[in-house]
Order: structure tokens, then sequence, then C-alpha cells
């Protein structure tokens, strides 16, 4: 259909931002709008200008005959430094302290543009890793997982707790939980993860790290290929951790019951160099 420049360009942005990592052709949009080659790629141009100056994201061009044009989720260091420095200073909230020395985080997982922001600064880190599958545990975490999953455009595998009938045969794994040293059981459906996939797993907390070893191990019975792990925030452990390759978002340094006072800082997500 025959449009105004202005009109196309802000239907391919809106057709790009909805479809991450999803490679157009110059010739569907040449068809869709219309419009000559030429034309086409001097407005992506001026798009990917924008997106770049406004730190949305980035567009890359493929050559050949199978190329095109993606686009691609990007949140700079700074910009996630800043967003998450805003989140450590709720984080120092007293009323945020639970029994047992745990940090009440549901609020900032049920918060949808947060989570969406979170999503992207993970997938940021991933964004040139051919990843086939997001990962995580049946717990808070699904919502950051979701996120992260969307700005790299592949599926979710969640892994349960407990055996469902409607989850057809099932791979079941026993662990040790890092921080209580008590036997657990995790599953996952054998139709749910194709054997050799690349699997990214994200959660939204991790204390000693029993929890993520297991999905490591449970990947092991799938033939499938860990790319990274990444968590929202790093909880205090006794000892060292059971993980020692992953990337947190923000660390959980302290939590003194009898002052009530929190101490958090920048996790090591931002002790790597700018991508």
């Amino acid at each position: 259909m025959k449009r105004k420049r202005s009109a196309r360009m802000v239907d391919m942005t809106r057709r790009l931002l909805e479809n991450p990592h999803r490679l157009f052709s110059l010739t569907e949009f040449v068809g869709e709008y219309g419009a000559a080659k030429s034309s086409i790629s001097e407005d992506l141009s001026i798009i990917k200008e924008v997106l770049e100056e406004e730190g949305a994201g980035l567009l890359q061009s493929r050559a050949g005959a199978a190329g095109g044009v993606l686009y691609i989720p990007y949140m700079p260091v700074a910009e996630a430094r800043k967003k998450i420095n805003a989140l450590l200073e709720k984080l120092q909230d007293p009323g945020r302290i639970l029994p047992g020395g745990y940090l009440y985080i549901s609020d900032l997982l049920g918060n949808p543009r947060l989570i969406h922001e979170l999503g992207k600064m993970i997938a940021s880190y991933y964004r040139n890793e051919p990843i086939d599958v997001v990962m995580t545990v049946e717990t808070k975490g699904i919502p950051l997982a979701y996120a992260c999953a969307h700005h790299l455009n592949v599926p979710v595998v969640i892994v349960r707790r407990d055996s469902q009938i409607t989850e057809g045969s099932l791979v079941t794994l026993n662990y040790v939980s890092g921080s209580t040293k008590r036997i657990q059981t995790m599953s996952l459906s054998r139709r749910m993860l194709p054997e050799k996939s690349r699997v990214l797993i994200v959660d939204d907390f991790m204390r000693a790290g029993g929890t993520v070893r297991g999905m490591k191990e449970l990947l092991q019975e799938f033939k499938a290929e860990l790319v990274g792990v990444s968590i929202f925030v790093e909880g205090m452990a006794e000892g060292e951790k059971v993980v020692d390759r992953y990337l947190s978002l923000i660390r959980l340094v302290r939590i003194d019951d009898k002052t009530k006072k929190i101490e958090v800082e920048l996790g090591n997500y931002f002790q790597t160099k700018e991508w």
C-alpha cells in the first residue's frame, strides 16, 4: 500500500521495535509500502540514527541475497547504571527486611515497566550470542525471564518444582540447595527443550546458587549448552557460592536486622567493559 513517507517510517519503526532480532528484507518493505528500495534504505538510515542517538537500540544491516535489517534492543551501560542506582536507593528502605535476612523485591518484579527495562539490560549483554531459549525456575523470576526473552525474541522454558501430568514425559533431577543444604527436586518436560539448545538462565534472586547449579545439571540431560546465567539480585551466602560464572545486576552486601540497615551495591554486570 502506497503511503506518505512519514507514515511509512512510523510503521516501519513500529514493526522493527515489536519484532526484535527478526530479519526484515528490503524487498519485504518495498512490497509492503510500494516505495523504491533506495527510498526504503534512506528511511532505515534515519531510523537507525535516531534509535542509536536515543539509546533505544541498534539497527543492523545484513548483506547478501538473504540479507536485510533487524532491530536489536540495546541499553548503554551508563543508562543501565543510572537506572540500577535509582533502584539501590529504594532497596535500602528498612521496611524491605524480611524474617531470615531476606530482602523484599516482589513489588519490583511486579512492575511491568521496570521488568521490561531489566530484561533489556540482560538482553543487551547477550545481544550477539546465538540463544535458543531463556530458562528460569518456577519462582518470582518468571516475569524477568519473559521480558528478557522478548528482547531476544526466543521462547521461555520454565523448570517446575513438582511434576504436572499436563507436561507429558519429564526429566526429573534431585539437587542440593546451596543455602539450606536440603535435597530438592526440579522437573522439565522433554517437549519443552529441544536437544542441543543454547540456553540463557535468568533468575530473580540467587543466594548460594544451588538452584542455578541444579538447572545447569538439568541441561546436561538435554545435551544443551549453557550460554550464561543472569541474576537480578545476588544475595549473601555463608561460604563460597556453588556457581562461579554469572552476571548480577544488584548485589546484596549486608542486612543488619538490629540496626535495620540494608547495604546494596551494583552487581558484577557493571564490572564488564562497555559493549
